[in-house]
C-alpha cells in the first residue's frame, strides 16, 4: 500500500502531491490494478491533512480513469501506468542508479542532481 508524504514547503498544493504520488506509484508498478488506496481516514491519520483534500485528490484520479471508488469498500486502482522500461530490474533503472552513484561520488547534493535532471528534461521534452 502507498504511504503518502506531504512536503508543506514545496509550494505544490497538498491534493496535487497526493495525485502525483499515486501516478508515480502507478508508473513504477508499485500500485497495480485491484490495489486499494488508503482510506481518507488513514491518510488523514498519517499526514494530518484535511479529509476533503484526500477526497479531492481521489476524485481527480477517478476523473483521469486511474482509480474507482467502491462504496463501502474503498478506492481501488483501475489501471496501471507501468511500462516494462520502468521495471525495478530494468537496464534504464540500472543506468540511472549508476549515474546517481557517480553524482554522489562527485559530491553533488540531492538538489544539485534534481536541478541537473530537470534542466536536461526541460531541454529534451
Amino acid at each position: 500500500m502507498i504511504e503518502f508524504r506531504i512536503d508543506r514547503r514545496s509550494g505544490v498544493s497538498t491534493y496535487l502531491q497526493l495525485v502525483h504520488q499515486v501516478r508515480h506509484a502507478l508508473r513504477l508498478g508499485m500500485l497495480a490494478p485491484g490495489d486499494r488506496l488508503p482510506t481518507a481516514r488513514e491518510v488523514v491519520a498519517a499526514t494530518a491533512i484535511n479529509p476533503n483534500t484526500v477526497l479531492k485528490a481521489y476524485r481527480e484520479l477517478e476523473r483521469e480513469g486511474l482509480v474507482e471508488p467502491r462504496p463501502g469498500l474503498g478506492t481501488f486502482v483501475k489501471r496501471s501506468l507501468a511500462q516494462p522500461e520502468l521495471a525495478s530490474d530494468g537496464p534504464l533503472r540500472a543506468a540511472i542508479d549508476s549515474w546517481v552513484g557517480d553524482a554522489l561520488a562527485a559530491g553533488l547534493e540531492r538538489e544539485d542532481v534534481e536541478a541537473l535532471v530537470t534542466s536536461v528534461l526541460d531541454e529534451r521534452y
